[in-house]
This record gives structure tokens, sequence and C-alpha cells, in this order.
């Protein structure tokens, strides 16, 4: 796509207040949008229609976003923000696997659905890393347990080399904390959220002495956390 080209934006959301405000937005920020308030409506739009992004209310009349969800997936990789009325939904939405690239809970300030849809878009419509360029820039070692950044090794221990393969491998994921501890911790210790977080808070500051500029693995609020391509 090039740059003379706006964006491609379908808003699903069947509160007809909520959709012709964030389409406001939308368009005052320059992008090209479609606004359907049914799930039915909107999963046969899609068929029939290309888009850069999908803006997903969880909770439609006719067909729910977590089927529209799930069948976008099976035909494309077009990013999808879901939008929940419920906070609590998030975990159980990423626990599905359904490949939302964010999620976002109302009430919400329109500026910042604009905001999470540009760092999505900057994400998935620039031009993908060779896998040579990958290469070069982060590198798991498992043989010692480290990861190079930069060309700069960072030795990890063996919990913190686990979560960073697992998010490494599938960048632009959200990891829910629940899903972490599930996958992570493989000796049944009991783990809480916070034992989580503070192993992502070490790994991070270990991963900020390579690249001080740059946030590695970002937390994704009320979510988890996922892994940024450098």
């Amino acid at each position: 796509m090039t740059d003379s080209i706006a964006p491609r934006v379908l808003i699903v959301e069947d509160e007809p207040d909520l959709a012709q405000l964030l389409n406001e937005y939308m368009q005052a920020a320059q992008y090209s949008t479609t606004v359907i308030n049914n799930g039915t409506d909107a999963n046969d739009w899609l068929q029939a229609n290309e888009v850069d992004i999908v803006l997903l209310d969880l909770m439609l009349p006719g067909m729910s976003g977590l089927d529209i969800c799930r069948n976008i997936r099976k035909a494309s990789d077009v990013p999808v923000i879901m939008i929940t009325a419920k906070v609590e939904e998030i975990d159980r939405l990423i626990g599905l696997e359904l490949g939302a690239d964010d999620y976002i809970c109302k009430p919400y300030s329109p500026r910042e659905v604009v905001a999470r849809t540009k760092a999505v878009l900057r994400r998935t419509l620039s031009d993908t890393p060779s896998s040579e360029e990958q290469s070069q820039s982060v590198v798991l070692c498992e043989e010692h347990s480290s990861v190079i950044v930069h060309k700069q090794e960072i030795e990890l221990t063996q919990i913190e080399y686990r979560m960073f393969k697992l998010l490494f491998e599938q960048p632009g994921r959200i990891f829910s904390r629940q899903f972490i501890m599930d996958n992570i911790y493989t000796d049944y210790r009991v783990v809480s959220d916070r034992t989580v977080d503070s192993h992502i808070k070490k790994l991070r500051k270990k991963l900020q002495a390579a690249a001080p500029e740059q946030d590695i693995i970002r937390s994704v609020y009320g979510a988890g956390y996922k892994f940024e391509n450098l």
C-alpha cells in the first residue's frame, strides 16, 4: 500500500452514537471507514471486501464478534482489534487464542482507539523484516539460555528464557498472565500474577541494557504482554 492510499477501517459496532463518534475520529485521522452495526452483515461484507484493519465489538446482534474473528482468521491475517465492555473478558478472549491483535475495554477514549489502530497498522503495514535482518537484531541461544540483541549477548535464567522464547516466537500476539503461567512453569510450583510480573520486569531490565530506546516486551493494560519486532 502506498502512502497516498488511506488505510481502510471496518468499524463493527451496534451502538449508533458510539459508532458515529468512532467513525468521525477515524476519518479525522485520515482513514477510509465503513461502519456496520450487525454481526451477520459484517461477516458477509468481509467475504466480499478487503480492509486493512477491523475494529470489532464483542457483543453484536446477528453474529458475535468471537465468531466473526474466528472466520476472519480462517481466511486472512487482517489485523483485528477486539472491543469488549468487560475488562475481565479480555483474559478469556486471549485464552481462546482468537488471533486478535489488540483488545480495548469500554468505556474508552476515541483518541486511544485511534492511537492503538495506528500502532497496529504501523506494525502490520510496514515491510516485514527478512529473516536475515531479524537474525541480526535478535537471536535466541538455547544452549546458553541467552538472547542476543543487537549483537550483545544477554544471559537469562531458565524461566526468563522460556518467557522470552514464548513471546518472541509470535510477535505482536498478546499473552495473558494465566497463559504464561500455564505454559512456562512446568514444575507445578504455585505461582501468581505477581510472579509473572516480577520475572517480566527483570527480563525487560536486562533487554533494555542492549536496546535502551526500544520497548521490546510491551505491557498491554488489562491483557498481558507481547513482543514487539525490532
